[in-house]
C-alpha cells in the first residue's frame, strides 16, 4: 500500500556547530512578538543557525532583502562544511517540555499525496483552512532553496501506539545524534538515527496503520502555510520534469515530524471568539437559529457559551460546535462590515476583552477533545482557522534537521 511515507537523507551541524544556538522556534510562532526574534538574533550571532535559514512571520515585512540571505546561508551551511549528511532514515527525537516528555520521527512523505483543499479526501489533509496570503512569502523562500529545513508536526491516530513508541522504548540501542537544552525556555531536545531493520519496522507499523485508517492517515498539526507552500512549489517544479525525473526528485517530498495524537504530552487547546461592534440579541438570536438547524441545541451546557457584559446564552453539542460557529460568524460579519473579529487564548483573557467594550460579544468554546479531531476532519474536512492550539509557543518544534531538495 502507498502510505507517502519515505526515507529521508538528513542533514545535521557538524560536532563543533552550538547546537544551542543552531535550533530555533517555529517561524510561525511569536508573532506578534518582534522582541522574542530580536533576542534570538542577539543569542545567535555570527554562528551558524536555522534563524538564518528561516523567515520568522514577525518579519515578513522585510522578505525582500531577506530571501536572497537565507538563500546564500544555504550554500554556505551545504558546501562550507557546517552540515553533514547523518542519517539514511528517520530520526527519532525526544521533545522534554512543560508539558512532558513528546517523543517523535522525523521523515518525508510524499506531496502528491497532500491536499489542503477544504474537502480533500488525500492522505494527508490540513487541520485548518489555509489562508492564502500567508503562502507565497513560504513559497518564495523554498522556490530555487537547496535546503528544506522543517516545523512541521504531522499527527497520526494511533492508539495502540504501534509507530513511534516502539523505537522509543528501545532507544538505547540506537545511535544518538544529539543531545541539548533549546534556548529561551524551549525545553530540552535528543535525537537518535533510525537506519535499516529499524526503518523498515516504521515502514510495516505505518503500512498496518494504513489498512483501517478511513482514507486519512496523516493530518497537519503544525505547519499547514509551510506544506502548502512546499506543495505548491513541486506542482510547479514537476511541470519542468521529465515522468522519470518527477518519480523520486527530492522535491516532491517534505521532512515531517510525526507525532501521535494520543501522547500525553501534546495537549490541545482551544481558541475563543470574540467579535466588536454587534448587537447582541440580534446575534444571538440569528445564532440560535442556525444552531437549532443542525441539532445544536439552546440548553444548559458549556460546550458553547455566547455573551456580552450583561448576558449570555448556553449551547450543548454532541460534535464539536466550533465548524457550525465559524460558518455562522462569517455569514454575519459577510452582512455586518462594521463588526470586528478577534481570536482568543484563555478564558480570563476571552473575558477580559468582552469586558473592555460595551458591544463586544464573546464565545467561548469547551476544550477541544484531540480525540474528535481525525472524526471531525472525516465529516467536515478541514476545520476552520484558528480550531485549537497544540501546546504554546515555546513547546512548537525547533528547526534542526535540514535536508537537500535541490
Amino acid at each position: 500500500m502507498n502510505t507517502a511515507l519515505k526515507k529521508a537523507r538528513i542533514l545535521l551541524p557538524t560536532h563543533d556547530v552550538d547546537l544551542s544556538k543552531w535550533a530555533v522556534v517555529a517561524c510561525d510562532q511569536f508573532t506578534s512578538q518582534p522582541s522574542y526574534w530580536n533576542r534570538v538574533a542577539e543569542i545567535v550571532g555570527d554562528a551558524p543557525s536555522t534563524l538564518k535559514l528561516t523567515l520568522p512571520e514577525a518579519m515578513l515585512s522585510e522578505s525582500a532583502q531577506r530571501i536572497p540571505m537565507i538563500q546564500a546561508a544555504m550554500r554556505d551551511y551545504l558546501y562550507g562544511g557546517t552540515l553533514e549528511e547523518a542519517v539514511d532514515g528517520f530520526v527519532l527525537v525526544e521533545r522534554t517540555t512543560p508539558s512532558g516528555v513528546r517523543p517523535g520521527l522525523v521523515v518525508a512523505l510524499d506531496l502528491e499525496q497532500y491536499d489542503y483543499s477544504d474537502h480533500s479526501k488525500s492522505l494527508i489533509r490540513a487541520t485548518e483552512g489555509t489562508v492564502a496570503s500567508r503562502v507565497p512569502a513560504r513559497a518564495a523562500i523554498r522556490s530555487g532553496a537547496l535546503l528544506e529545513a522543517p516545523h512541521v508536526m504531522m499527527l497520526i491516530d494511533d492508539p495502540h501506539r504501534t509507530v513511534i513508541e516502539p523505537l522509543y522504548a528501545r532507544r538505547d540501542r540506537l545511535s544518538k545524534l544529539y543531545d541539548f537544552d533549546l534556548m529561551l525556555d524551549g525545553g530540552h531536545l535528543r535525537g537518535w538515527s533510525v537506519e535499516g531493520a529499524d526503518a523498515d519496522k516504521v515502514f510495516e507499523a505505518v503500512d498496518a496503520l494504513a489498512q483501517n485508517c478511513g482514507g486519512l492517515l496523516y493530518a497537519v498539526g503544525d505547519g499547514n502555510h509551510s506544506l502548502a507552500a512546499a506543495k505548491q512549489c513541486w506542482c510547479q517544479l514537476r511541470e519542468t520534469l521529465t515522468p522519470d525525473q518527477r518519480e523520486d526528485h527530492p522535491a516532491r517530498y517534505a521532512m515531517v515530524e510525526l507525532v501521535n495524537l494520543g501522547c500525553p504530552a501534546l495537549k490541545f487547546e482551544p481558541i475563543h471568539r470574540v467579535i466588536y461592534n454587534v448587537n447582541f440579541v440580534e446575534l444571538t438570536s440569528g445564532l440560535q437559529r442556525f444552531l437549532r438547524q443542525h441539532g445544536v441545541e439552546d440548553a444548559p451546557g458549556e460546550d458553547l457559551i455566547a455573551f456580552n457584559r450583561d448576558a449570555r446564552m448556553t449551547f450543548r453539542s454532541v460534535q464539536y460546535p466550533l465548524p457550525l460557529l465559524q460558518r455562522y460568524l462569517d455569514d454575519y460579519i459577510g452582512t455586518h462590515p462594521e463588526a470586528e473579529i478577534d481570536y482568543i487564548h484563555g478564558e480570563a483573557e476571552l473575558r477580559e476583552a468582552v469586558a473592555s467594550k460595551p458591544d463586544a460579544m464573546g464565545f467561548l468554546l469547551r476544550a477541544f477533545d484531540k480525540s474528535e479531531l481525525f472524526g471531525a476532519i472525516r465529516r467536515w474536512g478541514v476545520l476552520p482557522r484558528k480550531a485549537f492550539s497544540m501546546g504554546t509557543a515555546r513547546e512548537k518544534r525547533y528547526y534542526m534537521e535540514t535536508r537537500r531538495i535541490l
